[in-house]
């Protein structure tokens, strides 16, 4: 005969005290480990989403960035010849020769951080049709003028349309506002191509060429042949699979998140098993009582593991409210950390997405089954005589 549920909702509604305690900790365990979790969320979805599969990234042959890599101007040309690549309204190869290089910038707060610049030709539109300027104008050709995306202007000084972005003997000046449409062009800063070229003392070179396929197939077909052409030498991959490898940036976050998370989660299992194991304690004539009216061991211990689910439950729902109104009302706008591979700061939000929310409460029960298992173990296993002459 089982143990009526009633029964345990009685129980976590009369010791008030202790049931709070123990929904605390549990929710504050699984708040701190969905907020850590969802600043990996932010950079995966920065690096990944919005990302075009019908882009070919070219490159040096073995570069794992593009501030590592070099492509001549006759590479390019023979790059842009390749058949599969889509052309423009002008029956041109969209095709985008890019050079990227790294400045040191002053923040708002006045700390300095590295921040990619890259100079485009009009093509780098033409081949990511999702980004535009949404304020001001584009820069002018062979002019010292910048466009920068929202993030960036509301993260360093100087970047709002008329300010001067300094970097050394570097400069230019801010004219345009672009919308990244939330891929990782939104924590750069875009110059006419031959005026970094000049300003930065690189040559006639660039960094990598962006191809964009007439469809799938053709992407398919291009990467196959810039991989088997010798007279360019070069690496070709989808932009997709370019920013994945960058999401390297975000493996020793997930690592600190899962860390954090295991080491808290073991002090709150064993902060329920001792709460557990106090209401065992102060319910031993209870527990004895339980027992005389005919309920089994078995019925005694899953009523404890129950009451121990329940508590995880209660706490894993509050935790991940709290963490999901933290993300709403304090973490709104970009924050910074550095990509690994190329030393720059990466913007992007805390991301905090349903599946996450869902693992925030299948982890608290995780720990409620952990942490209530034992007690309700000794709860069973308690005589009846012995119990029923505990005062």
């Amino acid at each position: 005969m089982a143990i009526p549920l009633k029964y345990n909702v009685r129980n976590l509604s009369v010791r008030k005290v202790s049931t709070g305690m123990t929904v605390f900790v549990i929710a504050l365990v699984v708040m701190v480990f969905l907020l850590v979790m969802s600043l990996a969320e932010g950079i995966k979805k920065t690096l990944t989403k919005n990302v075009s599969d019908r882009n070919v990234i070219v490159m040096r042959t073995g570069a794992q960035s593009e501030l590592q890599s070099f492509v001549q101007p006759d590479q390019f040309e023979t790059l842009r010849t390749l058949p599969g690549i889509e052309r423009n309204a002008r029956g041109e190869s969209m095709a985008s020769p890019e050079l990227v290089v790294l400045i040191n910038v002053p923040k708002r707060d006045g700390k300095k951080t590295n921040v990619q610049v890259r100079g485009v030709l009009p093509a780098a539109l033409e081949v990511r049709p999702a980004i535009r300027v949404v304020e001001g104008r584009m820069f002018g050709a062979g002019t010292a003028e910048a466009i920068v995306p929202k993030s960036v202007r509301d993260r360093f000084e100087n970047a709002q349309i008329g300010g001067t972005l300094v970097a050394g003997s570097e400069r230019w000046t801010v004219v345009g506002i672009f919308d990244a449409a939330s891929t990782p062009y939104d924590s750069e800063i875009w110059v006419d191509l031959h005026n970094l070229q000049g300003q930065s003392k690189r040559g006639p070179g660039y960094s990598s060429v962006t191809l964009r396929a007439a469809d799938s197939a053709a992407r398919d077909r291009i990467i196959a042949s810039v991989k088997g052409d010798q007279r360019v030498k070069l690496e070709g991959k989808t932009e997709k699979k370019y920013y994945e490898e960058q999401m390297s940036t975000a493996a020793p976050i997930k690592i600190l998140a899962y860390l954090v998370g295991v080491i808290m989660a073991v002090g709150a299992s064993f902060g329920a098993m001792n709460t557990m194991y106090a209401q065992v304690s102060a319910r031993t004539r209870e527990i004895g009582t339980l027992r005389a009216l005919g309920f089994s061991r078995r019925s005694v211990l899953g009523s404890f593991v129950v009451e121990s689910l329940a508590l995880a439950a209660i706490g894993g729902v509050v935790g991940t409210f709290f963490a999901w109104a933290f993300v709403k009302i304090f973490l709104t706008g970009p924050v910074g950390t550095q990509n690994f591979r190329t030393f720059s700061d990466i913007l992007f939000n805390f991301t905090l997405t349903p599946a996450l929310l869902v693992g925030g409460v299948v982890f608290s029960l995780a720990m409620g089954l952990f942490g209530g298992f034992f007690p309700a173990f000794r709860a069973a296993r308690l005589k009846i005589v012995s119990a029923l002459r505990e005062i």
